[in-house]
């Protein structure tokens, strides 16, 4: 029922495993290997088709000063930022809330209303593209951080609500009830009691959401267009011209884009991990 731990197989299977599991590494690794070796790149290669060899020349301070001094990437930088944060902030708060709501009380629609927030996880998002443009230009939202973050909070409550409110009814109801005999009011009871033990929980979806939404690109480029409002997921094809692309700019570009995320995880590994497998374990 459960796979067998690998010190438990067969000599032969041993080395297989051992011998296979480096080589699917290198290949999983592969693209990641190519964008970084790009990055490094001059121009000139891509001229004269030096794509897969070893650099001619390492251009690595040019090509990363000139991403910064030299394009619009800091701006694209700094919206991902101003956009990102409002959501994590705004999609956690609102899914604390409703799964408290949706996770302590019983009520005739509670059932119903869950099913509201975790249907739209089923939805898929491709076919959103055109209401949802239509929508943010009747509003005056459209090519604005404010109608992105407001759409991204929006879609991303629904998973944060499933998440949170699991969460929450796991949690000893006997701390609810033993506050409530005490005389505490119910948003004291959220505040003081329920929302600290949810702090692992909060610190794995707040990296998970952070991920999810610096890193998006569908909307980025069906709701923003120029330097004002889109993020650098999107910003990241201004290195596209007319006639040719600078895919060693392109490839910088999106090393520099990669960090942030890959340093929210390891700056929050240990609370991830914990709000992933707490209660994995009685």
């Amino acid at each position: 029922m459960f796979p067998a731990p690998i010190e438990t197989a067969p000599r032969g299977q041993q080395i297989a495993y051992k011998t296979l599991l480096p080589v699917a590494l290198i290949f999983w690794l592969l693209p990641l290997i190519a964008v970084a070796v790009f990055s490094i790149k001059p121009a000139g290669d891509f001229a004269t088709g030096n794509y897969w060899t070893w650099p001619s020349s390492i251009s690595f301070v040019e090509n990363y000063s000139r991403v910064f001094l030299e394009s619009d990437m800091p701006r694209y930088l700094i919206n991902s930022v101003l956009i990102t944060v409002p959501t994590v902030i705004g999609a956690v708060a609102l899914s604390c809330m409703t799964g408290f709501a949706l996770g302590i009380y019983k009520f005739k629609a509670n059932l119903w209303i869950f099913f509201m927030f975790v249907a739209g996880n089923f939805v898929p998002f491709q076919i959103l593209m055109v209401p949802v443009r239509d929508l943010t230009l009747d509003l005056g939202l459209y090519n604005t951080k404010t109608g992105l973050v407001l759409f991204h909070i929006a879609f991303q409550t629904g998973f944060c609500t499933l998440f949170m409110r699991n969460f929450i009814r796991a949690l000893p109801f006997e701390l609810i009830e033993a506050a409530r005999v005490e005389g505490i009011a119910e948003w004291r009871i959220f505040w003081f009691v329920v929302l600290p033990l949810m702090k692992p929980a909060i610190a794995a979806l707040s990296v998970l959401i952070f991920t999810f939404i610096w890193n998006d690109y569908f909307w980025a480029v069906v709701l923003t267009q120029g330097v004002d409002a889109q993020p650098v997921t999107a910003g990241i094809t201004s290195f596209n011209g007319q006639y040719t692309a600078a895919y060693h700019m392109m490839s910088a570009g999106s090393i520099i884009a990669a960090l942030p995320p890959v340093a929210m995880f390891f700056l929050m590994q240990k609370h991830f991990i914990a709000g992933l497998t707490l209660g994995a374990v009685k």
